[in-house]
């Protein structure tokens, strides 16, 4: 297992990392549990959000008296200085500690630098020892080379996979280049990824680390064995990566919810990446009565568009969706998945 060095902050740790956002899906003891076997088996660092609903909690509860052990980061969607403090303290006591390794600005939608009071909240933070470092999440492509040539954040978060483009690839480098971590989200493409080692042996490539969404032990076993063998790429998860990239070109949903709600209460975020989903998973799971239903809502879709303005991916969402209605009704009536 490579040893992963977080730029400037100097942090280094293992590359198989924690992400904890599905943690708030499942019982503070199970929760509890898989963060504490995560540990046990080789991870060290953790990475949450105040908008995880009680993922933080959970965490704290987990790392308890331990707290030098692991490395923890966390996020705030914060814009104004009122409510950054506030998310602070709060994030700090749910996670029981004193400071934050890595507080990060959530899901940005430009790059904040010092003449905006919400950075300057990071650096009044960070010399009051609250947090350690100052780091910055982000899903377009041009905010985030905006945020790395700024020289103003010591990690920045983005979304990597081995779908990722050339200019994905080369803002990892250039994170590397200006001595600046990078966290790597949605490491699986939002669930749409099967093959583990193949998510691996791509991450191994690159000066980047992974945060895994972890819900279930089976699913924690998978990642943890990796660090018992050297997972590097070979000719045959090339041809799997190749493959993938194939099926999955072009314009798709990658299920981050940033658009949810919807006005018509459609699951935007699985009904329109369902052709995916039901070819790359049991089809089964897909095909039940709760999936029927669901799907059918997009018949009630009235085009408001407040979803598009939500996508940090700019997906335009109703046509999306009403691909993937099409597309599903096809295989209802017996069109082979």
């Amino acid at each position: 297992m490579r040893t992963i060095r977080l730029g400037k902050t100097g942090i280094e740790v293992p590359q198989n990392a924690f992400g904890a956002l599905p943690i708030q899906r499942v019982t503070t003891d199970e929760a509890v549990s898989l963060l504490r076997n995560a540990y046990d088996g080789g991870m060290r660092f953790f990475d949450t959000a105040r908008a995880y609903t009680d993922s933080e909690v959970k965490v704290g509860i987990a790392f308890e008296g331990m707290r030098d052990k692991v490395f923890i980061s966390s996020k705030t969607q914060a814009t104004t200085r009122d409510k950054f403090w506030e998310d602070l303290e709060t994030s700090l006591a749910n996670l029981r500690t004193d400071y934050i390794d890595i507080y990060q600005l959530h899901c940005v939608s430009r790059c904040y630098d010092e003449s905006d009071d919400i950075y300057q909240c990071l650096v009044e933070a960070k010399t009051q020892g609250k947090i350690r470092h100052i780091g910055i999440t982000a899903h377009k492509i041009g905010v985030a080379e905006d945020i790395v040539k700024s020289g103003l954040y010591e990690t920045l978060q983005f979304p990597f996979s081995y779908l990722a483009t050339d200019r994905d690839i080369e803002l990892v480098r250039s994170c590397k280049e200006n001595d600046m971590g990078f966290i790597a989200m949605k490491g699986l493409s939002g669930g749409l990824l099967t093959n583990s080692r193949a998510c691996m042996a791509f991450m191994n490539e690159h000066d980047a680390l992974p945060i895994w969404g972890i819900q279930r032990q089976s699913e924690l076993d998978e990642w943890l064995s990796f660090f018992d063998s050297d997972i590097t790429m070979t000719d045959e998860i090339r041809e799997v990566i190749d493959r993938d990239r194939k099926e999955l070109s072009g314009d798709f949903c990658r299920g981050c919810g940033y658009c949810m709600p919807c006005t018509v209460d459609i699951t935007i975020n699985q009904c329109a990446r369902m052709s995916q989903m039901i070819r790359r998973a049991p089809s089964q799971n897909w095909l039940t009565d709760r999936w029927i239903d669901e799907m059918m809502k997009i018949e009630d879709c009235i085009e408001c568009g407040i979803c598009k303005t939500r996508c940090p991916y700019e997906l335009d969402i109703p046509t999306l969706l009403r691909k993937n209605l099409a597309d599903y009704k096809e295989i209802l009536d017996g069109k082979p998945v």
